[in-house]
């Protein structure tokens, strides 16, 4: 366990802040020992995964930081049509993807290079180019911190919803995931309606993508609408795509016709919150320290020498303005800390 370490290097926006306590876990063993330890049961405890959803929003973290870096990706079950693979929490997401893709297993392709690690994946219901970590989750094992005990979490115990799942509310705190299993297909059909997935395929010329032409193209787009965190921080998209009810969304359709939309569950409607934000016109405006990010308005970005609190303000600034324009309110999906 160090003291007083810098967190500049764990979070995606590179803000500066410092750790009490910081500790790296490798294996389950690490876990045990360290909920055993007088700091653990003394201070508060934050756990990093990749560090790239998380905005620090003060220069010090009182209490522990435990960062996940338990490594294994192993098949535990096979079968003529399916797969369950373990991946250890600590593995790199979008390379899990990589390797899932190239295996020729699907059931992940959609999620590819979102940054992060594998054990926030569930946490967050991670998701993009519709499909959600939820689609492709069997089942997670997690170490109640409180007990040290190990419990097995299903894809129904887990309460996913929209970036939600039990994990950020009733047992946020909790519990550690420490590895997750997926449940990945040998054939199935490649979802390619969300999103500009099929014009990037037709700028391409490829008619019936394969599992990898996927796959490549959406890191290709990714790519070009977001920034490169080692030169330009960000957390990825910053707010969550608001869902609507039918009736706001055909009153707004007839104010703006051309407004992007796709269906969600029950008779709503999802409306890209960047869009939003773009109309607003925000998309490309910054100060000397932040900004939205001048290809993709879902995007807030530091250029550096900046602190937490000037990506909050802006991100408040932002939610204000849409809310007067388009009568909807968004809300982040970064975590604060």
């Amino acid at each position: 366990m160090k003291k007083n370490v810098d967190l500049q290097p764990y979070n995606s926006f590179g803000f500066n802040a410092t750790a009490k306590y910081f500790v790296e876990i490798n294996n389950v063993d690490d876990l045990l020992q360290l909920i055993n330890t007088p700091e653990f049961k003394a201070e508060k405890h934050l756990i990093l995964s990749g560090g790239n959803n998380i905005l620090f929003t003060n220069d010090c973290f009182d209490g522990i930081v435990i960062l996940m870096n338990n490594k294994g990706i192993e098949i535990v079950h096979e079968d003529e049509g399916d797969v369950v693979v373990r991946a250890q929490a600590g593995e790199d997401w979008p390379e899990f993807v990589k390797q899932m893709v190239t295996k020729g297993f699907y059931g992940v392709e959609n999620l590819a290079h979102i940054p992060g690690k594998v054990g926030a994946a569930p946490v967050q219901n991670i998701g993009a180019y519709g499909m959600e970590l939820k689609d492709s989750f069997f089942q997670c094992h997690a170490l109640n911190l409180a007990t040290g005990k190990t419990r097995i979490f299903t894809n129904e115990a887990c309460d996913f919803g929209y970036r939600e799942s039990v994990f950020k509310h009733e047992l946020k705190g909790q519990y550690i995931i420490t590895s997750v299993d997926f449940l990945l297909h040998k054939q199935s059909e490649l979802k390619l309606e969300y999103g500009n997935i099929k014009a990037y395929l037709e700028q391409n010329g490829i008619a019936e993508p394969t599992l990898q032409q996927l796959h490549d193209a959406i890191c290709a787009i990714r790519e070009a609408k977001l920034p490169d965190v080692k030169q330009i921080g960000s957390a990825g998209s910053f707010f969550k795509n608001p869902v609507i009810s039918a009736e706001q969304f055909d009153a707004l359709q007839k104010q703006y016709p051309d407004i992007p939309h796709y269906p969600d569950a029950e008779g709503m409607v999802k409306v890209p919150a960047g869009w939003l934000i773009e109309q607003a016109g925000w998309k490309g405006w910054r100060d000397d320290y932040v900004g939205v990010y001048e290809k993709q308005a879902l995007v807030l970005v530091h250029y550096g020498g900046g602190k937490g609190e000037d990506i909050v303000s802006l991100s408040q600034r932002i939610q204000k303005s849409v809310e007067e324009k388009f009568g909807i309110q968004i809300s982040p999906e970064v975590n604060f800390v």
